[in-house]
């Protein structure tokens, strides 16, 4: 089929199947495959045999990576495999690597759910269910687009290579291994030309957008643990230093109203702001006030000030507070004396910021508090971090993959970064050695970790549009 005619007519088959689509994204949500959860672990299991059927109808040859155990409360627990697979293998053809992921976050329909998370529910043009946009639905796309090449009887453009686990939403644990220490040496990335993923977000509603970098993860476990003494002389005599003073103490001594970072010399590898970079910021599509209203917010901060915003949200460290384990958080008055809790925050880390060099701030930086605290308490800290990952927006690749979202949405595509981080992006750059692309299926309001998590109809079915042209674009790359 000609080149010229060849576009229109996928578009057009996937127009016709629409309600398939729907079917089999709701067949996909179905199955609580929530990662964090080992009551769920057969979940997982049966989320990744489902997919590697679906592999198979495409034609892809597929094989089940066993990754190995987890240790968790002293007890071990077999990780989910990690689903591999191969379609195609034309030496003339250029070969993309797309990686995604099966697993999703908890979701309970008391958590503030409209709808049952896991059941698949339309209202007003958008698709409702746990993993819709993160990341079934897109999973999925590549699938539609492979077989609506396949229904108008056109050979694909590109040799494919998939990667999809299971356990992305709980660190992507045993991952990393099997890609550098065993596909690797194996030779799996020896023929790949490009690393595609769709893991993330527009950066607003309405305009589509290209992500050249996300921030790393530095995730801390601050523990304090009472002396052994009698815990009930804490309510009377306030002889015992609890643990959770101490706790709140030092977590309060970590980021500011502003959330300015309190440790010292963490922003000082931050990469300096160039004159190129800045007007990137300018040129964005994104309105302060409509994200304002979007979030249901009285004021923004940063003045309001778009550049500002994005720049905080991409380009500058961030740090969070998430919870304090051992602490008494069940409803009613309750006068309990935790004898040891554990908090927990994490710095989003931006390019130039090493992981062992933020951990050895924050832990000389908690050192150093706790010594001025002078209590009789024990205290631990520990991390696990992930590397920020940038590319060149620039490269070839990015411009094919522009090329093919402007065909589908009719404008340019912002190139942005990316508030969030997915780890195994930077291990795909350094196992492949090729460019890694980040190509959004999925709109900034779709609530992905939060309730009534959804995904447009109209990005489903246009993204997978956009998966399809975005091949063919790859496919006229030079070899």
């Amino acid at each position: 089929m000609a080149a010229v005619n060849l576009m229109p007519q996928i578009f057009k088959t996937v127009n016709q199947n629409v309600e398939f689509y729907k079917k089999l994204l709701k067949e996909a949500v179905a199955i609580p495959s929530i990662s964090c959860d080992v009551k769920h672990r057969d979940d997982c299991v049966r989320m990744v045999h489902w997919m590697q059927g679906k592999l198979q109808e495409i034609g892809a040859s597929t094989e089940l990576r066993d990754i190995g155990f987890q240790t968790i409360d002293g007890k071990q627990y077999k990780l989910p495999p990690v689903l591999i697979g191969i379609l195609e293998n034309d030496p003339k053809k250029n070969t993309v690597c797309i990686y995604g992921h099966l697993d999703v976050q908890p979701a309970l329909k008391s958590d503030g759910w409209e709808t049952e998370p896991f059941d698949l529910q339309e209202r007003n043009d958008k698709l409702y269910g746990r993993g819709a946009t993160d990341d079934k639905g897109p999973v999925l796309g590549w699938l539609h687009a492979i077989n609506a090449y396949k229904a108008v009887g056109a050979e694909l453009p590109v040799n494919l290579k998939f990667i999809f686990e299971c356990m992305e939403e709980s660190g992507s644990e045993g991952l990393d291994e099997l890609l550098m220490e065993k596909l690797k040496p194996e030779g799996f990335f020896d023929s790949v030309d490009y690393v595609c993923i769709s893991d993330n977000y527009w950066l607003g509603t309405t305009k589509p957008c290209i992500t050249y970098g996300l921030r790393g993860l530095s995730y801390y476990f601050l523990e304090v643990e009472c002396a052994k003494m009698d815990l009930h002389s804490g309510v009377f005599g306030g002889t015992v230093h609890e643990a959770m003073s101490d706790l709140i103490y030092l977590m309060n001594q970590l980021v500011d109203k502003d959330g300015k970072i309190l440790i010292t010399d963490v922003y000082k590898s931050v990469a300096p702001l160039t004159e190129s970079e800045k007007s990137l910021y300018t040129n964005i599509d994104f309105d302060p006030e409509a994200y304002r209203k979007c979030i249901e917010a009285h004021k923004l901060p940063h003045n309001g000030e778009k550049e500002q915003i994005l720049m905080h949200r991409w380009r500058y460290p961030s740090l969070s507070l998430h919870g304090i384990e051992g602490a008494a958080f069940q409803p009613g008055a309750k006068t309990v004396i935790p004898g040891k809790v554990i908090g927990k925050f994490s710095i989003r880390l931006v390019p130039n910021q090493e992981p062992e060099e933020i951990e050895k701030l924050v832990i000389n930086y908690i050192n150093k508090k706790w010594a001025e605290r002078g209590s009789p308490n024990k205290m631990r800290i520990s991390a696990q971090s992930g590397r920020a990952w940038t590319e060149n927006p620039d490269h070839p690749h990015y411009q094919a993959a522009a090329r093919a979202t402007k065909l589908i949405y009719q404008t340019d595509p912002d190139m942005s970064r990316e508030g969030g981080s997915i780890p195994v992006t930077m291990t795909l750059q350094e196992a492949s050695g090729k460019n890694v692309l980040l190509l959004p299926m999925g709109a900034g309001d779709d609530m992905a970790h939060s309730q009534n998590e959804k995904i447009n109809v109209r990005n489903y079915i246009e993204g997978i549009k956009l998966f399809a042209a975005y091949l063919h674009e790859v496919g006229k790359l030079p070899k």
